[in-house]
């Protein structure tokens, strides 16, 4: 059960009262600060962001404070439920620049794949027109989706969201015994985005930007056929095609890979190989973001380094332990890290309020264009 509209109202209230050091750079002077984050506003049904976001919510203050205390320049939202007008979105934003937070007039929020009906069986369940039967799971159009605010101007110079997913060079789609799952006629239509994959050109301050952002299906809730786990790894698969020409014209430097990869290299479910591939190729660089709340809050043996973690969730057996999973990864040539982060504190209202907001946690990169 969410927290009632009261509760909302007394977190905005301290939020508006407590001292902040906003991070957010001069337009000239300092880095620029991409982030992503995942903070679970979306709902049973459409409207109820947008009814939540105006009663101040106390889920919805939360994710607030954080994005206000680490004041990004670009913020990439993954798990926003999408409006047709984005009105929610466009409440959001206000409620954090009211909040003391950065002012965001640049709003993105194309159509997404969560939650379009397709029509179709997708899930091989044999019934039609529920939520894994959408291109992307969703209950209800625009369910989950993306959306993309900041301080500079945007626009979106290509959308991989339609592509479908045969069409990827190198598709592994399942066909268990050598048959389509759970039809061709599904494998002909089933788009390879589960919210979608966009290609952004920023106009910041130090030149432009091509950002390359998305949000992938986690690689499990499916069967034998391991749908999910093959679908996540050739989305993530994608931005590599991309990089080596097979999809168009690649992007010049500078560009960053940002959003929700929903793999952890060395820990959880799904095809890890894929995920190492693309923190080790060397057209990018892996800024290792850590925070003290990962390592404070470390798995009982995972591989990886608790330190990096971006998703705090239920130890095995009851969840599949705390992993990284949500990436900023910039262009080795035409841009210089200065800083990385993770948004998780061990302990202070900060680390109250991400715990309270969301299972994942912000992830921040300062970046230097050359």
């Amino acid at each position: 059960m969410r927290p009632g509209a009261r509760l909302g109202r007394a977190l905005l209230a301290v939020l508006l009262a407590a001292p902040l050091a906003p991070l957010a750079p001069p337009l000239s002077a300092e880095p620029l600060r991409l982030a992503t984050y995942a903070p679970a506003l979306s709902r049973d049904g459409p409207g109820l962001l947008l009814r939540d976001i105006r009663r101040e919510e106390a889920q919805v203050t939360a994710a607030a404070r954080v994005i206000v205390d680490t004041a990004p320049d670009i913020l990439l939202l993954t798990g926003f439920d999408r409006d047709a007008r984005s009105v929610a979105l466009a409440t959001f934003a206000a409620l954090l620049r009211e909040a003391g937070g950065p002012d965001y007039p640049y709003l993105l929020a194309p159509p997404s794949n969560a939650g379009l009906v397709s029509g179709l069986d997708l899930d091989g369940d044999g019934r039609r027109n529920r939520a894994r039967d959408a291109h992307g799971y969703g209950r209800f159009t625009g369910d989950g989706a993306m959306a993309l605010l900041s301080r500079f101007p945007v626009s979106l110079v290509h959308d991989f969201t339609g592509l479908l997913w045969r069409d990827l060079p190198g598709a592994t789609q399942p066909n268990p015994g050598d048959a389509p799952f759970p039809s061709a006629e599904a494998q002909a239509a089933r788009r390879l985005s589960s919210t979608g994959h966009w290609v952004v050109r920023a106009e910041t301050p130090q030149g432009p930007l091509t950002l390359m952002a998305f949000a992938a299906t986690p690689p499990v809730f499916d069967g034998p056929e391991d749908l999910n786990g093959l679908r996540n790894r050739d989305e993530i698969r994608l931005w590599l095609r991309f990089l080596d020409g097979d999809l168009g014209p690649p992007p010049a430097p500078p560009f960053a890979i940002i959003g929700l990869a929903n793999l952890d290299p060395a820990d959880g479910a799904g095809l890890r190989a894929e995920m190492r591939a693309l923190l080790a190729d060397p057209r990018l660089v892996d800024p290792q973001p850590r925070s003290p709340g990962g390592r404070a809050n470390a798995t009982p043996g995972q591989a990886g380094d608790p330190a990096l973690d971006t998703a705090d969730w239920e130890d095995p057996p009851e969840g599949p332990g705390n992993l990284r999973v949500d990436y900023v990864l910039p262009s080795r040539a035409g841009l210089r890290v200065t800083g990385a982060g993770v948004a998780w504190p061990a302990t202070g209202p900060l680390a109250e309020a991400a715990a309270e907001a969301s299972a994942h946690r912000l992830v921040w990169v300062d970046l230097e264009l050359e």
